[in-house]
């Protein structure tokens, strides 16, 4: 039971450092540009990790693979931890089996968290100061969508189609247990 909870912390913890981390690479590649106090948490909150990455793997085709990277990393301390705790023997490959599926988890968490954001800004107050920001995240994910199925009577089902989609790609990624 004590074991359960730490491993949902250290996986909380982590999962969050790493959203920020995977909203950094995903506004990079967008090019686009945050309210500036956002900007600055973001980049102070990662700065560290990313940083000493950067100097040994340079961005290129215009994307910041060190910030991804970043991510990759904590994905793999936090497989490497949960291996070590979970396991008697410890095994390289499943850490790398392990930190895959966080990291795939992470990403499919982190779409369904801006794309909700974007409903509940449509929602409340369209006019809100982050409204254009999560509107600019969510446009690449959600502009195929609406080609194939465009707004009904002023509604956009786009976003909703994306939010039942998400949660079946995650029901095909194996729990973490289940490799362990």
């Amino acid at each position: 039971m004590l074991l359960n909870n730490l491993i949902y912390v250290i996986k909380a913890v982590t999962g969050v450092f790493a959203g920020f981390l995977l909203l950094r690479f995903w506004m990079q590649a967008q090019r686009i540009r945050p309210p500036a106090s956002m900007a600055q948490a973001i980049f102070k909150l990662t700065d560290w990790l990313v940083h000493p990455i950067r100097r040994v793997i340079p961005g290129f085709a215009g994307y910041d693979w060190s910030t991804l990277i970043g991510a990759l990393f904590v994905a793999l301390a936090t497989a490497g931890f949960i291996v070590w705790l979970e396991l008697p023997i410890f095994l390289v490959e499943q850490v790398f089996i392990v930190a895959g599926i966080i990291m795939a988890q992470w990403i499919i968490y982190e779409i369904m968290a801006l794309l909700l954001l974007e409903v509940l800004f449509s929602w409340v107050n369209p006019n809100a100061p982050l409204a254009p920001f999560v509107r600019a995240l969510n446009e690449p994910l959600l502009s195929p969508v609406r080609k194939l199925i465009p707004p009904i009577g002023g509604l956009d089902f786009s976003p909703m189609i994306i939010l039942i989609l998400l949660p079946i790609l995650l029901s095909f990624l194996p729990s973490s247990k289940f490799i362990l």
